[in-house]
């Protein structure tokens, strides 16, 4: 098993489509690169991300940046949908430099001359979210989320 650290915007509707997908074991909703320890207080540089375990064999980096790119614009800073603001970046980080290779050289690959957005970075901190926002679409499924119901369900198991 790996982990990756997933940013597609609102971390709602992120995680109830990454649970969905091949070879993902388990999801958790939290916080990435921060520059505080805690969930008290403002984001503090922090971007919405989901906890990603996977199972490398069944799944690639390379996949997962695929599939994150069916429901997020790639292409937008800083917004997804109606959320606006640096928590709501895109990205994919990871302590694991091989993992950050593999998803910089799938971006590399299909970018044209517009840039993409999407971050590859070193996770370098990590905080879980209140268990309020863990599997919440699961929870309340009519909260609002920028990503269609259709594609949130397009890989259920």
């Amino acid at each position: 098993m790996e982990t990756v650290y997933l940013a597609g915007g609102c971390l709602w509707g992120v995680q109830a489509f990454v649970k969905t997908l091949p070879g993902v074991i388990q999801t958790e909703a939290g916080r990435a690169n921060g520059i505080t320890h805690t969930l008290d207080g403002e984001y503090d540089g922090y971007v919405e991300v989901i906890k990603t375990s996977f199972e490398p064999e069944k799944v690639s980096v390379s996949d997962l940046v695929g599939y994150l790119f069916e429901i997020i614009d790639p292409y937008s800073v800083n917004q997804q949908g109606q959320d606006i603001g640096l928590k709501y970046r895109t990205g994919l980080y990871s302590e694991d430099a091989k993992h950050l290779k593999e998803a910089q050289a799938y971006i590399d690959a299909i970018e044209d001359h517009h840039l993409i957005a999407t971050e590859v970075l070193p996770l370098t901190n990590y905080v879980k979210s209140a268990e309020a926002h863990q599997d919440r679409l699961s929870k309340f499924p009519n909260d609002y989320c920028h990503i269609p119901k259709g594609l949130i369900n397009k890989y259920k198991k």
